[in-house]
């Protein structure tokens, strides 16, 4: 069974569960990475009307820690059983084997005894940029100093900005490829882990790129979760362009006519 620091963030993620975003399953999920410093990093479920988009709790809390440059991770509790698929996403970490410790936690083998529980992990950054290029620029810092792409070697940055503050992500590539979260998908389950508010606006800046502009799975997640917010995209040597999310994607489907699952 699991005990001290680990029982203690299964008790923290089964208090955040109300966060998830589950409009088809209705079942929420939650999961909680403890760092190596006692911080702890929260995921919720991310659902998508395109089922293939959704974004599981612990990944949610893996690429947020990604992003935000965290500690190694050393423990993980989950708000409910674990599935199959959450102990295949902890064998893809680098560097790193898990044992578990109960139906709903993990330690790394080489963890030994566990840091206390701290506070969560603060994801917003200390100081949000004033205008459009100074955002790109500072999207254009984390791509290259956190996005983790070993396959593509193409990292992508973005900024979300919301009214709790400016919530990084980057792209956090694995060898399995249906588990790799592109920087704006990590960027909006941060933000809904952490109940940061509607989005307003994202800056995105893709640094190999002449032109930055998300793909058609951000595109369809940007409609779903930041309908109003207003996307700037980078363009090297020209400055950001504008668009909202229904300019990026016209005619797209929210599922609001879908029945739960």
């Amino acid at each position: 069974m699991a005990s001290g620091p680990l029982s203690a963030l299964g008790e923290e993620v089964r208090a955040l569960t109300d966060r998830s975003h589950v409009p088809f399953s209705e079942e929420p999920r939650a999961a909680g990475v403890l760092l190596a410093d006692g911080r702890w990093v929260p995921g919720v479920r991310v659902e998508s009307a395109s089922f293939s988009l959704v974004i599981p709790a612990l990944l949610n809390a893996v690429t947020t820690a990604v992003a935000c440059d965290a500690p190694a991770p050393l423990g993980v509790a989950l708000s409910r059983p674990a599935r199959p698929d959450e102990k295949a996403l902890l064998d893809l970490l680098p560097q790193a084997h898990w044992r578990q410790t109960s139906e709903r936690s993990f330690a790394r083998d080489e963890a030994g005894a566990l840091p206390a529980l701290q506070s969560a992990l603060d994801p917003y950054l200390d100081a949000e940029p004033s205008a459009p290029d100074d955002a790109a620029a500072e999207a254009r810092r984390l791509a290259v100093a956190h996005a983790h792409v070993p396959l593509s070697e193409f990292p992508v940055g973005c900024l979300l900005h919301t009214p709790a503050g400016a919530v990084p992500g980057v792209n956090v590539e694995y060898e399995d490829w249906t588990r790799t979260l592109c920087a704006e998908r990590n960027a909006l389950g941060t933000a809904l882990s952490y109940a940061s508010g509607e989005a307003q606006a994202m800056h995105l800046a893709c640094p190999r790129a002449a032109r930055s502009t998300p793909c058609g799975a951000c595109r369809q997640l940007l409609l779903e979760l930041a309908p109003r917010a207003t996307v700037w995209m980078d363009r090297r040597g020209k400055g950001p362009e504008s668009a909202s999310p229904t300019d990026l994607l016209p005619g797209g489907f929210t599922g609001g006519f879908l029945s739960s699952v």
